[in-house]
């Protein structure tokens, strides 16, 4: 692990505390909105998520995988939670019901997440998530939030016209950031991340100061199970327990990909803990009405734009965002970060992500049937991200959401491909190197 200066752990926290904000301020306000919560309750799973995300990512990085990971809202289980909400009135049932369905499934999953800890089987999840599958996941993944980056980069006003001026302000904070990785010195490199938000952040506030950033303002109290109380709808708990089983690869993917930049061993201790942690923090988002927890796989693009391997500054990036939903006052400030020009920021960030999906097709031979393992799973999850989520209304409602979902349904193919058909092994070598006989 590589010593960094005083000044440079400081610069590198403040970095970390940015990238951890920006991927988890939009999504308890998303999922609040979505589920009819008022200012108060949207303004109070806020204050939880901050101060929440912010501890996980302290125990992760101190005594769990103990990697610099975030440790955040999942980006899968978001989108299912929200394809949930928006389809109650197709489903025929209340959005306190949908989230009561939604507690219950995410509250057995950390259950059964735990006792994979407990009972140290995570081995076993790892033969169903082979190197293809997790390269499959790693494409998609890209995909999947580099979409939802660059829509969050544009200016929609409320009649559904692009906002011209801010959304070209947007793409040059891409150029902006993207010269500092490509042009500027180490120094500058390492901390363009850091940069282009508190530059873009001033400036956008000198150019549009009639825009105000995300209120977050809010009270000390606790709401317990605030989207739905815990219920038996089985479809409902069915289809969030797949994805959240299938969520659970955000931590092999994460943890094997961040050992290689660090060069330290990704342990299977590492792994327990880790999902014993996990485990954990999903049950308690359940009971918060948060979205829940897992490794950021995306954070191995942020440490390939950094090249800052150190756990200390990410660990001390977490507990200033703990800090930040304890002061409410600090909250609102970090708060009035525009949402445009943190998602070009991360935009840019998560262009590295792709290079660690190719990476990940290192040792395998192309021919015929490895490029169809790989190209069905990514092609056809790639071609339902893009389709009208309508056209799957002829489907039986309760199955609506995981078909129309591309990221489950391509891991899908892919775990289905791998388990059921005996590919040619000589075509692809092992992570070690080794070809398999």
């Amino acid at each position: 692990m590589e010593n960094t200066s005083y000044v440079k752990t400081i610069f590198a926290s403040v970095q970390w505390l940015f990238f951890i904000f920006a991927n988890t301020v939009v999504v308890p306000v998303s999922i609040g909105a979505a589920f009819g919560l008022d200012s108060g309750e949207i303004a109070a799973i806020l204050r939880n998520s901050l101060i929440f995300t912010g501890v996980a990512c302290v125990l992760q990085g101190a005594f769990g995988h103990r990697f610099p990971l975030m440790e955040g809202h999942s980006g899968l289980m978001w989108g299912l939670v929200l394809n949930l909400s928006m389809a109650a009135s197709s489903l025929g049932m209340s959005l306190p019901e949908i989230g009561g369905g939604i507690a219950s499934g995410i509250l057995l999953a950390g259950a059964a997440t735990l006792v994979f800890g407990l009972l140290r089987i995570v081995s076993y999840i790892q033969k169903i998530f082979t190197p293809m599958v997790m390269t499959v996941y790693l494409f998609l993944l890209t995909f999947q939030l580099i979409l939802i980056f660059f829509k969050g980069m544009l200016k929609v006003s409320e009649d559904g016209t692009l906002e011209l001026p801010v959304t070209m302000f947007s793409f040059a904070v891409v150029i902006l950031v993207s010269l500092m990785k490509i042009k500027g010195n180490e120094t500058v490199g390492n901390f363009s991340i850091l940069i282009g938000m508190i530059l873009g952040w001033v400036i956008y506030v000198i150019l549009f100061p009639s825009d105000q950033g995300m209120n977050s303002q809010s009270s000390m109290e606790f709401t317990f199970f605030p989207l739905g109380t815990p219920n038996l709808n089985y479809g409902i708990i069915a289809i969030t327990f797949i994805a959240s089983v299938i969520n659970l690869s955000n931590t092999i993917a994460s943890v094997q990909a961040a050992s290689k930049l660090t060069g330290e061993d990704a342990t299977q201790s590492r792994l327990d803990r880790s999902y014993l942690l996990t485990g954990t923090y999903s049950i308690a988002a359940a009971i918060l009405g948060l979205v829940p927890y897992a490794p950021f796989t995306s954070s191995v693009g942020f440490l390939e734009s950094t090249r800052i391997f150190d756990r200390k500054p990410f660990l001390i990036g977490g507990g200033l965002m703990a800090i930040l939903g304890i002061i409410p006052v600090l909250g609102a400030l970090l708060a009035t970060l525009p949402i445009t020009v943190g998602n070009a920021v991360l935009f840019v960030a998560y262009l590295q992500l792709f290079g660690t999906s190719l990476k990940s097709l290192n040792g395998y031979t192309f021919d015929s049937k490895s490029i169809f393992r790989l190209a069905a799973p990514v092609l056809l999850g790639l071609s339902i991200m893009n389709l009208d989520p309508v056209l799957f209304t002829v489907f039986p409602v309760i199955l609506q959401p995981l078909l129309s979902n591309g990221f489950i349904m391509g891991v899908l193919l892919s775990i289905v491909l791998e388990t059921f058909i005996r590919w040619d092994e000589r075509s692809y070598e092992q992570v070690s190197g080794k070809k398999q006989n």
